[in-house]
């Protein structure tokens, strides 16, 4: 174990930038959102003020409005499309437009509490705090509107899960006509069947044209939008990440705690109202159509990590999947006509998303469940190195190479650090 654990870290420290990592050479080389977030818990294992700067640094950029770009573009790099060009934000640092699962306010509780220098911990979260306050409320204002308990995504990206087959319904309604030439730098880098299709990324590129047009205004982006989703995945992680912002506040800003609470208690019940029994989890909604979107995938199971739903019925469909594939967990149930074993959000293992899954389905009493997820992890990872990405059927590696979070989960999963649970 070990020699994992140093090799974890040596995955972190060849990808460290000057206080931010990027998630791997090449394929992506600038600091990701949600990457960082669990990077910044897998730093904090072993070098917590490392894992504040990781933090430190996501949060230069972002906007006055609250929102944290899922891209910031601290250095240039021509290895990757699209660049801070084809955004045009105007941000400085330079930035992309859209956000991406707020995974955050979670990452600082967990470094807080694994911070031995506690006079640090505590002068750093007191910084950091008011930028969560920020953010949480951008949320729910930008992406709630209506005040209805769920956030809308209006873009694939937006999710972490970008060519999910949950969103092939409502991408089909994007137009593929672009004003931005596409220059596909990903696919140079790893093989395109594991990759999103090219009709993917015209729409993709679509909407980053339509919201530049909108000059990234968020009211304007929201009714612009012609992609706009309550995914289940986003509004587990921003529920949970309230969870963890409410125990934040009650020591650094006790004024707000009510009404984060508020948004919970709201959230949780309109999170609850995606589940399908016939399923046997949770569904994203198409805000568009008013329609679920009928497609067993990962992100169905993540309301448990935010302390929703019945875990027990969870494992059961949980372990439905498993009868068709050897690793935990698919991002797309095997059974599903649209399962892809290694087309990046069509049917790959996920590190982080196994990580999440199993600490919810441990805090939910569904032990076993929660044990098979953490043991299948480490064997992929044991057995392909710290792939992007793995076969559920096989276990081979996908995707890029010395992958920045997969390492993170390494490390959390080696028991070298304990961070906090969801709850106040």
């Amino acid at each position: 174990m070990t020699t994992d654990i140093d090799a974890a870290r040596e995955v972190l420290a060849a990808n460290d930038r000057g206080g931010y990592t990027v998630p791997t050479a090449r394929l992506y080389p600038f600091q990701w959102n949600w990457d960082s977030a669990f990077v910044a818990m897998g730093w904090a294992s072993f070098d917590a003020a490392r894992a504040w700067r990781e933090i430190e640094r996501l949060l230069e950029g972002q906007w006055e409005d609250g929102r944290i770009p899922h891209i910031i573009f601290h250095a240039p790099a021509d290895t990757y499309f699209p660049g801070p060009d084809v955004w045009g934000t105007h941000h400085a640092p330079p930035t992309s437009g859209i956000v991406q699962p707020p995974v955050l306010a979670t990452a600082v509780r967990a470094v807080f509490a694994a911070d031995p220098d506690r006079a640090r911990a505590e002068g750093r979260t007191a910084a950091i705090v008011p930028a969560l306050l920020r953010n949480h409320a951008w949320w729910h204002a930008a992406r709630d509107p209506l005040v209805t308990g769920l956030v809308a995504i209006l873009h694939p990206w937006e999710s972490g899960m970008d060519n999910s087959p949950a969103w092939d319904a409502p991408l089909a309604r994007v137009p593929t006509t672009t004003t931005t030439a596409i220059v596909r730098r990903d696919t140079g880098h790893v093989d395109p069947q594991m990759r999103p299709r090219a009709e993917d990324y015209q729409r993709f590129i679509h909407l980053v044209d339509a919201y530049r047009a909108a000059g990234w205004d968020a009211g304007r982006m929201y009714a612009a939008a012609p992609f706009r989703v309550a995914d289940v995945a986003t509004n587990a992680i921003l529920l949970r990440a309230e969870r963890d912002l409410l125990s934040l506040a009650e020591r650094f800003a006790p004024a707000q705690s009510r009404a984060i609470d508020e948004r919970i208690v709201r959230m949780e019940r309109a999170l609850g109202g995606l589940w399908n029994e016939a399923r046997g989890l949770f569904l994203s909604r198409d805000l568009v159509a008013g329609a679920a979107l009928d497609v067993a995938t990962s992100a169905g199971f993540l309301p448990v990590w935010a302390g929703v739903g019945d875990g027990a019925h969870l494992a059961a469909t949980l372990a439905r999947w498993l009868t068709h594939a050897r690793f935990a967990v698919p991002s797309t149930d095997p059974a599903e006509p649209s399962f892809e074993p290694l087309r990046y959000w069509r049917g790959p293992v996920w590190a982080v998303v196994n990580w999440m899954l199993a600490e919810g389905f441990a805090a939910a009493g569904e032990v076993a469940s929660a044990q098979r997820i953490r043991n299948d992890t480490q064997a992929l990872i044991g057995g392909a190195g710290f792939a992007e990405y793995f076969d559920p059927l096989t276990g081979a590696g996908a995707g890029g190479n010395r992958f920045s979070w997969t390492a993170a989960i390494a490390l959390l999963l080696s028991g070298t650090s304990r961070p906090h649970r969801g709850g106040a």
